[in-house]
């Protein structure tokens, strides 16, 4: 199994000569099993150049993965160019929506309405299907599993587990460490802890022994309490969900917008000095464009 980062940049993307080594697209990660199967996990402006490489190896099936709809995981999937060519297909995996109660087709439904696109999904010319996910189900890809975990943002959000002969990743989306709602004084604490605790355990179980756990980083220890509730998580909270999974390699992404790269090397340096000596064998990598990895 190999993989590569086509966007590592979260909410916005941000183009420019600040961001060219990191780069400046938002989430897509593209996923290849031993026998070719094509994996997408999310549809952010790096599926846009992803796309333009897929053109050599014609006809395309791609199975997209979609972690949740906000729109810097999204609003990428309109410009995936093989849509417009008879012969490919794709297939988008997803969540529900518990407020409209549709499922994962209308993550292409809203945003090809007229208001907001000028193509129809009619006039485009691949084969479309969509396949709306449970939590907790496993389906299989070419030679891949890919099992679904609920993790904590502000709308329903998939983390997924892909497995292929032996190897493993996780990718998070976006995801903040649940943490307790109410004062340690208040009587509602110790039960809401409960709850938390167990939500974690669950987590932690589906990312366990993971050979490459990509997570959703934003934001610095520093930063982070003027973030609570946004849904995004910290530097030092996915070393420690890393280290305690015993994931082998921690990939750092979704990198705060405002950040240019020497900014995002400067708070990753000290992130690291802070864990010298502590990271018991982990291997922790940031994130950029172009990284690809086989295992």
């Amino acid at each position: 199994m190999k993989f590569r980062f086509w966007g590592v940049r979260g909410s916005i993307p941000v183009p420019g000569p600040k961001t060219l080594r990191y780069g400046g697209n938002t989430t897509c990660i593209e996923v290849r099993g031993d026998d070719g199967t094509l994996i997408i996990l999310d549809g952010g402006t790096g599926i846009f150049p992803l796309a333009q490489t897929l053109l050599r190896e014609m006809p395309v099936k791609a199975n997209i993965f979609i972690t949740h709809s906000h729109w810097d995981h999204i609003h990428g999937l309109p410009f995936f160019i093989p849509l417009f060519i008879p012969g490919n297909t794709l297939r988008l995996h997803g969540a529900f929506n518990p407020v409209s109660g549709s499922g994962i087709e209308q993550v292409m439904g809203v945003q090809l309405q007229y208001s907001y696109f000028p193509v129809r999904e009619a006039e485009m010319k691949a084969v479309i299907e969509y396949e709306t996910l449970a939590i907790g189900q496993t389906v299989t890809v070419g030679d891949c599993q890919v099992t679904t975990t609920l993790l904590n943002h502000p709308v329903i959000d998939f983390g997924y587990r892909i497995e292929c002969n032996g190897k493993s990743l996780f990718f998070t989306g976006d995801h903040e460490p649940y943490y307790n709602i109410y004062d340690p004084g208040d009587e509602a604490y110790a039960e809401y802890q409960a709850l938390i605790e167990e939500k974690q355990a669950a987590v932690d179980d589906s990312m366990r022994g993971v050979d490459a756990l990509i997570v959703d980083t934003s934001y610095t220890l520093e930063e982070y309490p003027g973030k609570v509730g946004w849904g995004h998580g910290y530097f030092d909270a996915s070393i420690a969900m890393a280290q305690r999974v015993g994931a082998k390699r921690l990939y750092c992404t979704h990198h705060e917008p405002t950040r240019s790269d020497d900014d995002l090397e400067a708070v990753f340096a000290a992130v690291m000095a802070r864990h010298a000596g502590q990271l018991n064998g982990l291997e922790v990598v940031l994130a950029r464009e172009g990284l690809e990895l086989e295992f």
